[in-house]
C-alpha cells in the first residue's frame, strides 16, 4: 500500500494494492506494520464503527478533546463519499483549513486522521457505508461538533441541499468553538502524539 501525508500534520491517505480476477478481488486494506512506520506509532484499536448515509448527507465535523482524543482510519466499503479533515487545533499553522480526499468502493482509499482534528465527509451515491477504526471509545462528555456550513471554513460541500443531523447544524462555527474553549491546543496535541511515538 502506499501511504502519503496531506498538507495538514496528522493527516494520511492510504491507497491499497488490489489483486483481481474474474473471481473479484483481494486487498489489504490495513496494515498495523505500514501504518506505524508512517505515523510513527501503533493505531490503538478500541472501537470499530460503521455508518450508511443517503446521499448529500454530511456528517460532522466531529472531534474529541486531546488527551486522549480519538484517533481514526476511515474507508467506505460501498458506495462514495468526500471526507474532509479539518485542522481545528488552535495554533497549529494550518490551523482552520481543510482537505477533501474522495473514498469509495473503486479505488478503495482510507484516510488516517490523528487525534485533534476534525473528520466530516459528504455521501456522493445512493447509499455510502463508511466504516472507522477508532483508538479510543466513544465518550459523549469528551465528543465535540463543529458546524460543517461554517462559512468561515468554506468547506465546498458536493451537495446542493446538505443533509444534516439537528446535533450537527446547531454546532457552533469554529470561531465560536474556540471563543469557548472547546478546541485543541496544537501544542498539546504535538505533545500527546510524540509521547505516543516514544512510548510505540
Amino acid at each position: 500500500m502506499k501511504i502519503r501525508p496531506l498538507a495538514i500534520e496528522g493527516a494520511f491517505e492510504v491507497t491499497p494494492v488490489q489483486f483481481g480476477d474474474a473471481r473479484g478481488h483481494f486487498m489489504e486494506w490495513y496494515r498495523f506494520d505500514a501504518l506505524t512506520a508512517a505515523v510513527g506509532h501503533p493505531l490503538d484499536l478500541a472501537q470499530a464503527n460503521l455508518s450508511t448515509s443517503a446521499q448529500d448527507v454530511v456528517r460532522g465535523i466531529h472531534f474529541a478533546d486531546v488527551p486522549p482524543g480519538q484517533a481514526k482510519y476511515v474507508t467506505c466499503v460501498a458506495g462514495a463519499v468526500l471526507d474532509v479533515v479539518v485542522d481545528i487545533r488552535v495554533g497549529s499553522p494550518t490551523f482552520g483549513s481543510w482537505e477533501a480526499v474522495r473514498l469509495d468502493d473503486e479505488d478503495r482509499r482510507a484516510l488516517y486522521i490523528a487525534e485533534g482534528l476534525g473528520h466530516a465527509f459528504c455521501a456522493l451515491t445512493p447509499s455510502a457505508t463508511v466504516t472507522y477504526l477508532c483508538s479510543s471509545t466513544y465518550n459523549p462528555g469528551r465528543e465535540h461538533g463543529i458546524n460543517p456550513l461554517d462559512a468561515d471554513l468554506g468547506i465546498a460541500w458536493p451537495a446542493a441541499v446538505p443533509l444534516l443531523s439537528t446535533k450537527d447544524a446547531d454546532a457552533p462555527g469554529l470561531a465560536e468553538a474556540q471563543a469557548a474553549g472547546l478546541l485543541p491546543s496544537y501544542d498539546e496535541c504535538s505533545a500527546y502524539i510524540a509521547s505516543r511515538q516514544q512510548a510505540g
